[in-house]
């Protein structure tokens, strides 16, 4: 067992991916707490999509992809959170108008590149066995600046998060605060682009936040959770990648998904088998007590 968990390490890539893969679980796995919270999945979905023109113009000037798709990301975050300001329209129809039109001028500006021969497959899914030492400068730079940021913020978005009415009472800085979260997710969701890939960000961001909250109901300890688990599934999937020579983004996504369906079904008190058991319990008491009468 030890040769086999040593093994993988002995190779470079294999050790740069796998502090890619510990950051970027503990990143989407904290943040996510707060998509979980607030109902904000379709946006990690939307961001992560939306990157494609940034994606395409950063390959038509030569530059960097991450670069490029972190412009994109950060722009349409912010173009959601000024289009659904102040109630003018409502947050899903922003999302779902940019989400579209981004992707439209991804698609068209992907079209008039006539000689285009990047694999775009480690953009969708993830390629974490690739990981450069300048991307994983550039992930464990990101990493750190969303959670600081948290980390400095955690009272505000806790407020915003569970009682916005209370926010604006307080007069703190609510549209602010909702334009910086979203910039926040803008930065998570390419800070995992080169782990889990456009396709699967979605689920890194909400699957272990959904885990913890079936387990605990109080945000620091629901974040420590998402952490672990978070952590946990990028750890497995990568030595999964490595050994079975599958894609590594699915691998990851996969793990967390049979740990929330473990949860989903055994969570104490919540889990879908206890709740069955304790309705057949009931069942018979109230058999037996309709016979006693």
């Amino acid at each position: 067992m030890i040769t086999w968990l040593t093994a993988p390490l002995a190779y470079g890539f294999m050790q740069r991916g796998l502090l890619a893969s510990l950051m970027v679980g503990i990143l989407c796995a904290v943040i996510g707490c707060y998509v979980v919270l607030r109902g904000m999945a379709f946006i990690g979905d939307a961001l992560a999509h939306a990157i494609l023109p940034g994606i395409a113009i950063a390959y038509l000037l030569k530059g960097n992809l991450l670069i490029g798709a972190l412009a994109a990301a950060v722009l349409v975050a912010l173009g959601i959170g000024f289009f659904s300001r102040q109630g003018t329209i409502k947050e899903d129809t922003a999302i779902g108008i940019l989400f579209a039109a981004a992707l439209s001028l991804g698609v068209l500006l992907i079209s008039t590149i006539r000689t285009y021969a990047v694999d775009l497959t480690h953009i969708l899914f993830g390629n974490v066995l690739g990981v450069s030492t300048g991307d994983l400068w550039l992930t464990g730079a990101l990493t750190v600046l969303v959670l600081a940021t948290i980390a400095l913020f955690y009272k505000e978005f806790l407020v915003i998060s569970f009682d916005p009415v209370l926010a604006t009472t307080l007069r703190l800085p609510v549209e602010w605060l909702r334009h910086l979260m979203l910039i926040l997710l803008a930065l998570t969701v390419v800070v995992s682009l080169q782990t889990v890939g456009v396709g699967l960000v979605a689920a890194m961001l909400v699957t272990p936040g959904a885990t913890a909250y079936l387990l605990t109901r109080r945000l620091p300890a629901m974040m420590a959770v998402a952490a672990l688990i978070g952590a946990f599934s990028s750890i497995s999937g990568l030595y999964i990648s490595f050994y079975w020579n599958v894609a590594s983004g699915a691998a990851v996504v996969l793990v967390a998904t049979a740990i929330f369906l473990v949860v989903f079904l055994f969570a104490p008190q919540r889990g879908a088998f206890w709740q069955w058991r304790r309705g057949r319990q009931q069942a018979v008491l109230e058999r037996c007590a309709e016979k006693e009468h």
